[in-house]
């Protein structure tokens, strides 16, 4: 079991969940339909809308650019959540602000490699990475969070790798914990997420086996206790489902997650 943090994590004086509403909207990120996407954007992604999900979390478009998706999005009504951009630092920088800037979003998410979490000193030069990223995101009025996945939740050179790279992050860099990883590596979390508190916004969902390179499964399938997720997660703005690989049908598994999470009440969507 993970040692849980404490300490300066700069969680803003942000109102739970408890005290705003019983529970968040659902969103799919979009990279869950890549394949599907890449024959038929619009028609995805109206498929996504007709299903009930509220949001939707862009990470690249495909057969289209970021002005046309945006379009779309407000024609039905989805809201962008945020999205799985480049760093916005160095020459790629202005291309993922023009992006952020087309789709109308706040949230910029990206992520790093194994490798760049391979050593305390890697993983301190991959924090000062996104503390610059993030400096840049709130000049331009907008903010910086982190993904991860398994790899950051390993132990290196004796201690978590997060441990090590939270003791490096200006507390304006936010975070989108993504469970399933979480628990892959080993860490419960339902506490990770707890700890957090108001720094991580934004939660992905995904279950399955929980193992490495294993395919996942629909919410509700697999082994994550989302009841304890879920209450974990009273400061989540958005809870959202993403599938990176799944052993069905990956449209079906997106239906029935979205039907998981709102008829067990976890989160409320349009259908």
């Amino acid at each position: 079991m993970m040692e849980m943090l404490s300490g300066r994590w700069g969680i803003r004086d942000v109102k739970s969940r408890k005290d705003r509403t019983m529970a968040a909207p659902i969103a799919l990120q979009l990279y869950t339909l890549r394949e599907a996407m890449a024959d038929d954007f619009e028609g995805v992604v109206r498929k996504v809308a007709d299903i009930g999900y509220v949001g939707v979390e862009p990470a690249g478009f495909p057969g289209t650019t970021p002005e046309a998706a945006s379009s779309l999005f407000k024609e039905l009504g989805l809201e962008v959540t945020s999205a799985h951009v480049p760093l916005p630092v160095g020459e790629g920088k202005q291309e993922t602000l023009d992006t952020a800037n087309a789709l109308g979003i706040k949230r910029l998410l990206s992520g790093k490699g194994r490798d760049d979490y391979s050593s305390h000193d890697k993983i301190k030069a991959t924090s000062d990475l996104f503390n610059e990223a993030s400096e840049i995101a709130v000049a331009n009025g907008m903010t910086f969070g982190i993904h991860n996945h398994w790899w950051e939740y390993l132990e290196v050179e004796g201690r978590y790798a997060y441990q090590v790279m939270l003791e490096h992050l200006n507390p304006e860099v936010f975070f989108q914990i993504d469970a399933y990883w979480v628990q892959t590596a080993g860490p419960d979390p339902a506490a990770v997420i707890q700890e957090l508190g108001a720094r991580a916004p934004l939660i992905h969902i995904k279950d399955g086996p929980c193992v490495r390179d294993e395919p996942m499964q629909a919410l509700g399938e697999g082994i994550t206790d989302f009841h304890q997720v879920v209450a974990a997660g009273e400061y989540a703005d958005w809870w959202i489902v993403e599938l990176d690989r799944c052993a069905t049908d990956m449209m079906e598994a997106v239906v029935k997650s979205y039907t998981y999470m709102v008829d067990n009440g976890f989160a409320w969507g349009n259908k």
